[in-house]
């Protein structure tokens, strides 16, 4: 039962992730037996600079890609699965290009990505795989004419480039990823967004009866990291109620104010905040403001 919650969690995540650069399909049926494509992305015609945040995930989207995540470590007939999956979908565009009667180019044939937590270096070579000067530690390239790759997450380095992929890895890998994800600031692209279904997948699993030591360690890793972005949003809420009290009393006490004095009001700490609200009280004009805004930044 876990497996599909993390499937799904999957899924949704690196459609949040991908979404802003280029088509995303989830669970995109093809041909033959019914399967289904995890991910299919396509990108936009026009690339985005700001896909370098997505780090080496970010690499990946520079092409057509098929996306194949693993909770557990992918099996030899998986990762065949995943190759057949690529072949079907290349052989539709051969048959779409021939009707249209254009020609197919490479680029535009997808890159197959097989997400594994883990992987043995037997498994490894029974694919052929080698490991490629450009790429880092862990992306593993089948022969080129496969067109894919197996990415073992748990031995990316620990960088940031590496980031939103390490977020589906599981373990002590995966906390970690969280626990990095959390330390960037409140408005750095996709965290808070990222976090959103973190502590989703953690109500998931909560109401789960049959959970494994993995998940359950998951869980209260990110009980504590949960309790402090609650807290803090409620912090945030109460600050940003304030701040907008204290603009409007000032309004009605020494009339408008300039924006670089109200930047300045919204950098204040909550209690800063309510110190004003009750000094303010005896201001009779803006320069009464701007004196005790210069005395907390002594």
């Amino acid at each position: 039962m876990t497996r599909f919650i993390h499937d799904k969690f999957a899924k949704d995540y690196l459609e949040e992730l991908l979404k802003d650069y280029g088509e995303v399909k989830a669970s995109e049926k093809v041909s033959g037996e019914i399967k289904e494509i995890d991910v299919l992305f396509t990108p936009a015609k026009q690339q985005s600079s700001n896909l370098q945040i997505l780090g080496l995930l970010g690499r990946f989207a520079q092409q057509p890609a098929i996306i194949e995540p693993y909770r557990n470590p992918a099996s030899t007939d998986e990762i065949c699965d995943c190759i057949l999956k690529l072949l079907e979908i290349k052989a539709l565009l051969r048959r779409e290009a021939k009707t249209n009667k254009t020609k197919l180019q490479d680029s535009e044939i997808p890159k197959l990505w097989v997400l594994t937590p883990t992987i043995s270096e037997t498994r490894l070579s029974s694919f052929g795989t080698i490991q490629k000067a450009a790429w880092l530690s862990g992306v593993h390239f089948l022969p080129d004419a496969l067109r894919t790759a197996i990415v073992a997450i748990h031995q990316l380095p620990q960088t940031p480039e590496t980031l939103w992929l390490r977020l589906l890895g599981r373990g002590n890998v995966q906390s970690q990823a969280i626990i990095e994800l959390q330390a960037l600031p409140l408005d750095y692209p996709y965290q808070k967004a990222t976090l959103e279904l973190v502590y989703n997948l953690r109500e998931n699993l909560r109401v789960n009866q049959e959970l494994e030591a993995d998940d359950r360690e998951l869980i209260m890793r990110l009980e504590p990291l949960y309790q402090k972005d609650r807290e803090q949003a409620i912090q945030e809420g109460n600050k940003q109620g304030e701040q907008r009290l204290v603009l409007r009393l000032l309004n009605r006490r020494i009339g408008e104010i300039d924006t670089s004095l109200i930047e300045q009001i919204q950098s204040l700490s909550l209690e800063q905040l309510e110190n004003l609200g009750e000094a303010l009280l005896d201001f009779s004009s803006v320069a009464d403001l701007e004196t005790w805004l210069n005395q907390q930044s002594i």
